[in-house]
């Protein structure tokens, strides 16, 4: 399968061997390992990765997925998407491996392929896992679970810790419902360099993607065009504070004034992280996103609707 699949942010075959009992399959050789290698169970010397790197890494890993889903005829769906498939070239350039759990999506008036459940256990969607229907959906919510590994550094089932922290989405989704709380899903190895307004954004994609309703979960597409701009948000760690003010719109700046002429109770630094600017500048439509209904169309407008308003601001 993956001799007929050509895309930059995924593995290129290179040959392979098949010489009596041997099975072998060549690779390109990707010198950074796998995602997994930089995120969990880090020595003590070596520096976790940054916030801005994290977020490309998660960028590169979605357009993988757009091609599988998108481009590729018939639709790929690769089903077993996960931190240790995840291997990073130069740069922390990032590209999918393994295409051994891959199967071919449906095609004509089918809706999903009935196959035997397998993959990873704490990345495979609800529905998959249960009634061994697999659709490009299953996909996005293992692509949810990552993402949500890149936020937290955490790991999507760790037996180290206590029960109700074991699985990382039973952890997280909690966390979801107080805004007060999306700092305490930041990895805090990262010390807190990271732009809240980003924090904000990330979790909002990771929320939508990891939805129990697969109807409810957005397009690939919709992910990658959200992480374009996440990747492309400039953060200056030495001057988070200046720069997110700058980027403040006219009209959020007017609403944030107006909170605080209401009475609206301002969040110290250590409740939610960050500086005061950083905090007003958090896109509404990200805090709608979060808190919304579980309806699919909603979510994709909303998804949608933020990044025309990035796109403005940009332009501005």
């Amino acid at each position: 399968m993956l001799s007929l699949l050509d895309h930059n942010n995924l593995v290129n075959l290179i040959g392979y061997c098949a010489d009596g009992d041997q099975r072998l399959l060549v690779y390109e050789f990707m010198p950074l390992g796998s995602l997994e290698d930089h995120l969990h169970d880090l020595p003590p010397d070596k520096e976790p990765l940054d916030w801005h790197t994290r977020m490309k890494i998660a960028a590169g890993a979605a357009k993988g997925l757009e091609y599988l889903h998108d481009k590729a005829n018939p639709p790929v769906i690769y089903r077993d998407f996960k931190s240790s498939n995840i291997l990073l070239d130069e740069g922390y350039h990032p590209k999918l491996s393994d295409f051994g759990l891959a199967k071919l999506g449906p095609t004509g008036d089918k809706s999903h392929v009935s196959t035997r459940v397998m993959g990873t256990h704490g990345y495979c969607a609800p529905e998959y896992a249960m009634t061994g229907q697999l659709t490009v959906k299953s996909d996005v919510y293992s692509f949810g679970v990552v993402f949500l590994e890149l936020i937290t550094g955490r790991k999507a089932i760790d037996s180290t810790r206590s029960t109700g922290e074991q699985n990382l989405i039973t952890w997280a989704r909690p966390l979801f419902n107080d805004r007060r709380k999306f700092a305490k899903l930041a990895d805090p190895r990262l010390h807190g360099q990271y732009p809240m307004r980003g924090l904000y954004q990330a979790l909002a994609v990771a929320s939508m993607c990891i939805q129990e309703q697969a109807a409810a979960r957005p397009l690939i597409v919709d992910v990658v065009t959200a992480l374009s701009y996440l990747v492309n948000q400039a953060y200056d760690s030495n001057n988070a504070a200046i720069h997110s003010y700058r980027l403040l719109g006219d009209e959020d700046e007017k609403r944030s004034k107006d909170d605080s002429d209401k009475g609206g109770r301002i969040l110290k630094n250590d409740e939610v992280g960050g500086s005061r600017s950083e905090r007003d500048d958090a896109p509404r439509e990200t805090r709608r996103i979060l808190n919304r209904d579980p309806d699919r169309e909603r979510a994709v407008a909303e998804a949608k609707m933020w990044g025309e308003n990035w796109r403005k601001k940009d332009i501005k």
